[in-house]
Parts: structure tokens; C-alpha cells; sequence
């Protein structure tokens, strides 16, 4: 890594190796808060002081603070695409289509992985909500399209297991991976996990309706679905 000059402040990374430790050490220190406090309340100051870098500095590796959590969020999609299928895949191909009660592969079943995969990625859902409010609207267009690029891929990717898994069409596929993620990221806001608004739901009776609890409410949509196209087989 670059290390710290005699006075204690951050040096340049300048060697390929260097500048990629140091923006991987920006990377993690942008998790870590957002797991501690939300994405929405993170400055780009915040983080140069989690890594112990000038916010000066630190945009030599980073042009804003979106670009920082939209890296994150390629990221999230890799490692969840890569995690889901591989547990897909474990609940056997599909014999007739999703009909509930089709064995291995019922439909509670897939709905229930994709579910509980996504809520288990507390910043993933996160950064699945705000990727389209505001992290794709501060950068170039350059990294918006490598985003995307990754994203696409990985959409397709989960959606290819859950053709075989759950007798889908493509289309179907990926409407269900879409309607998963975007899901999550929504439900996941509104169940506002940590804060004082959830305190505040889970104090008084009278917003007992505002508690949401994501996964099995996700699970449920998710189940509705793909019993809707277990029967009639056709996207509409």
C-alpha cells in the first residue's frame, strides 16, 4: 500500500498494486458504514475519515461517493448471483413446471431462497434501493455502463438457473430475479431495520401495520408469482 508519510498522513498509492489496496481500503470502509448507519446517511467525508485519508485525497481513486457505493453494488450483485445460484441449484430441476406441491422444487421453496438470499445482504438491499434513486446519477457514464454490464449479466445468470429449477421461460426468469431484487430494496427501506423509525413502528399499537418484516412478506410475492406462471405458462 501507499503507508503514511513521517507526519502521519496517507502517501499516494502509486504503483497499479498500491492504488488497488487503497481503493479496496475505501471500498471497505464505505461498507462498514453503511452497515452501521444506512447508505443514505454516508458522506464522502465520512469515509476518507474511516480510511484516514483527506477527502481531497481520496478523490483520486473515486469522483464522488456514488461511485464508491454503485462499485459496491456490482460488487453485491456478483457475490449474490454466484451464492443464490448455488442454492438454487441445490433444490433439483424443476419436473413440471412450479405448481405448488411439485416436490423438491415447489414453489415456496424457490421463493424462500431468492427471498431470505437477499435479506441475509442487509447493504445489498440497501444499495439495490438506492442504485436507481441516486448512485447511478453522480457518475460518469462510464462506470454507469460497467455497472449495468455486471448487472445484466447477473440477472441473466440467476435467471438461467431458475429456468431449470422452476420450469420458467427466459422472460419469466428474469422477471422474477427483478422482481426479487427490486422488491427486497424497497421492502428493505420501508422495514427501516435499526433505526429510530422502527422503534417507533414496533412502540406504538396503532402502527403495528408499518412493521415490516422483509423476507417472509417477500417470499409471499415471490411465491404468487410463480404460481401465476405455473398456470398459465405465458408472460402477459
Amino acid at each position: 500500500m501507499g503507508g503514511r508519510s513521517g507526519h502521519g498522513r496517507p502517501v499516494r498509492a502509486r504503483s497499479p498494486e498500491a492504488k488497488r489496496a487503497r481503493e479496496a481500503a475505501i471500498l471497505d470502509a464505505a461498507t462498514r458504514l453503511a452497515t452501521q448507519r444506512g447508505i443514505r446517511s454516508v458522506t464522502l467525508t465520512d469515509i476518507a475519515a474511516e480510511v484516514g485519508m483527506h477527502k481531497s485525497a481520496m478523490l483520486r481513486y473515486f469522483e464522488t461517493r456514488e461511485e464508491i457505493y454503485l462499485r459496491l453494488a456490482a460488487a453485491g450483485w456478483l457475490e449474490w448471483s454466484q451464492a443464490v445460484r448455488a442454492e438454487l441449484a441445490a433444490i433439483g430441476p424443476a419436473t413440471d413446471g412450479v405448481e405448488e406441491g411439485s416436490g423438491p422444487c415447489a414453489v415456496r421453496a424457490v421463493a424462500a431462497v431468492l427471498a431470505e438470499s437477499l435479506v441475509a445482504r442487509p447493504v445489498f438491499c440497501d444499495l439495490l434501493a438506492h442504485t436507481p434513486m441516486n448512485l447511478e446519477r453522480n457518475v460518469s457514464l462510464e462506470s454507469v455502463r460497467s455497472f449495468k454490464v455486471t448487472a445484466i449479466a447477473e440477472v441473466q445468470a440467476v435467471g438461467e438457473v431458475l429456468c431449470e429449477v422452476a420450469g420458467l421461460t427466459p422472460a419469466q426468469a428474469g422477471d422474477v430475479v427483478a422482481t426479487a431484487t427490486s422488491m427486497a430494496g424497497a421492502l428493505w427501506q420501508m422495514a427501516a431495520p435499526g433505526t429510530e423509525l422502527r422503534r417507533l413502528y414496533e412502540s406504538d399499537p396503532d402502527l403495528a401495520h408499518a412493521v415490516v418484516d422483509v423476507a417472509p412478506r417477500l417470499t409471499g410475492i415471490l411465491s404468487a408469482m410463480l404460481r401465476g406462471y405455473g398456470t398459465d405458462g405465458e408472460v402477459t
